[in-house]
């Protein structure tokens, strides 16, 4: 298998992808939650120089590739450290995650903080938001990726329906480096899929597309869901990601904005979708500067595609 033929290349796919899920997120990210985090995130919204703040969503991803660059592989130990490291509530962390880190952070390993907060592991769709760059480090080895994605997981999201929704998420980002069509892509969703709530929720986006429909804001919602479940969100992402592949980033993130819910999450992961299939040069550039540490973000993203490039994929 190679890097797709046409001529989006695969570095621009890789930066277009991370520049997607950051800009999702933080064009998400006002209109996250309920009215008490939305009118702080009015407050913290914004850097000193007007720029938009990302979340979590962005920072765990960043903290995966800094990892991966390093280490060349998917390593659990590191990257709870990196995780608990990083983490800061200003990012906006999810209740569950923040404890799971704060743990981590005073000495209790990942094995055991993961389970602390819920019994069986958190589904939370925490591990799917970050698991685009798995999808990346992984696309030439698709074999890879599930294990890859439950190794990123298990730190925070132990739960099995969180590591299914993360493994489609990273699968669907790899087939859209790979240029793979959005048939194409839908399918190996639907053969990827293993719970019924992600299985019936793909049927119910194959019938939406072979009927030619265009649900509303609203249908989307309702059908798929936009909570924080990753039953609720991945399979929401994914088909927003396809609806709109041909189409301008900035239009699909205003329809995240009125599905509503999570819209950070939906947005990271959908903008990391819609940007591995149409690279950084689809990206309008006052869009990418627009949001905080941007330059760092494409480094980090070049820095991936060449460590990726030189790692074996046996």
């Amino acid at each position: 298998m190679t890097m797709d033929p046409d001529a989006i290349s695969a570095a621009d796919r890789f930066e277009g992808c991370v520049l997607g899920l950051a800009l999702g997120d933080a064009m998400g990210a006002p209109y996250e939650g309920g009215i008490l985090e939305r009118t702080l995130w009015r407050v913290i919204g914004r850097t000193r120089d007007g720029r938009r703040r990302w979340t979590d969503d962005t920072q765990m991803s960043v903290d995966i590739m800094e990892s991966v660059i390093e280490l060349g592989r998917i390593d659990s130990d590191d990257l709870s450290a990196r995780f608990a490291l990083s983490y800061h509530w200003s990012r906006g962390y999810g209740p569950a995650t923040a404890k799971v880190l704060k743990r981590i952070r005073r000495g209790v390993h990942w094995s055991k903080a993961s389970y602390s907060v819920f019994r069986d592991g958190s589904f939370g769709n925490g591990a799917a938001m970050r698991a685009p760059i798995i999808g990346l480090f992984d696309a030439m080895a698709p074999e890879r990726i599930n294990q890859s994605v439950a190794a990123s997981a298990i730190v925070t999201h132990a739960h099995e329906l969180a590591i299914q929704g993360a493994q489609l998420i990273a699968h669907a980002v790899a087939a859209s480096v790979l240029g793979e069509s959005s048939e194409e892509i839908l399918s190996r969703m639907t053969e990827l899929a293993l719970d019924e709530q992600f299985r019936s929720r793909l049927a119910k986006v194959r019938q939406w597309r072979e009927a030619g429909q265009q649900p509303s804001p609203r249908e989307v919602a309702k059908a798929l869901g936009n909570g924080i479940a990753a039953t609720h969100s991945c399979v929401t992402a994914i088909f927003i990601a396809l609806a709109f592949r041909d189409r301008l980033i900035a239009n699909m993130l205003e329809f995240v904005v009125r599905v509503g819910g999570d819209t950070d999450t939906i947005g990271a992961m959908a903008g990391a979708i819609w940007g591995a299939g149409n690279g950084a040069s689809k990206i309008p550039e006052e869009l990418v500067t627009a949001i905080e540490q941007h330059q760092r973000l494409r480094e980090l993203a070049i820095a991936l595609y060449q460590r990726t490039i030189s790692t074996p994929t046996l």
